[in-house]
């Protein structure tokens, strides 16, 4: 079934049972992006919470002088959104596009509320992926400021160890705030110390 690697992932956190995932089912859609494809577009509204079922998304936004700046990557298992905006209702500040092609699972903000509603728990469930994302992303903004960049991409490279091979050299610079030549000049130190 399609939708067993959402429902081993929501178990993760709280019971379901068969009628439950029934009510889920009919609360989502599954949509193929190809490679290259925008999940969300940087000024428009997000209109989903998008669960990577197989591929790999990135989410940036665009400085005023163009310059892409990589804030997170997502693989199986993982979600995509601008979730300001899918909260919100307002335009994206971020883009979410497709590395390779996706299949994901995407919840609209109505359905999500129905949910809430025959579900209960599920609004747990988002409460505490919530609360993990939050924590994670406190603990990358005080790694970034706090540690030198080798320390960064080691950790990195531990968290994320399925990443690394699936995304390029300067989306991961990107997303540990260094150039490509900088990264490139930590992992050959890497290699001469291994």
């Amino acid at each position: 079934m399609e939708l067993e690697s959402l429902f081993n992932y929501i178990k993760k956190f709280i019971t379901l049972s068969d009628a439950e995932c029934d009510v889920i089912a009919d609360h989502v859609k599954l949509r193929d992006y190809l490679k290259h494809q925008f999940i969300v577009q940087q000024g428009d509204v997000c209109k989903y919470e998008s669960f990577i079922v197989s591929g790999c998304a990135k989410t940036f936004f665009l400085d005023t002088e163009g310059n892409e700046h990589v804030v997170s990557l997502a693989i199986e298992n993982w979600w995509a959104a601008d979730l300001g905006s899918f909260i919100s209702r307002e335009p994206s500040d971020y883009n979410v596009q497709c590395l390779e092609n996706c299949r994901v699972v995407q919840f609209s903000y109505e359905a999500l509320e129905q949910l809430y509603e025959k579900i209960p728990q599920m609004e747990r469930f988002f409460r505490l992926i919530m609360q993990n994302a939050y924590v994670a992303a406190q603990k990358r903004v005080l790694r970034n400021h706090s540690l030198p960049a080798k320390e960064r991409y080691l950790i990195f490279r531990k968290q994320y160890p399925n990443i690394e091979q699936r995304v390029p050299q300067y989306l991961i610079a990107s997303y540990l705030g260094i150039t490509k030549q900088f990264l490139s000049k930590i992992r050959a130190e890497i290699i001469l110390e291994g």
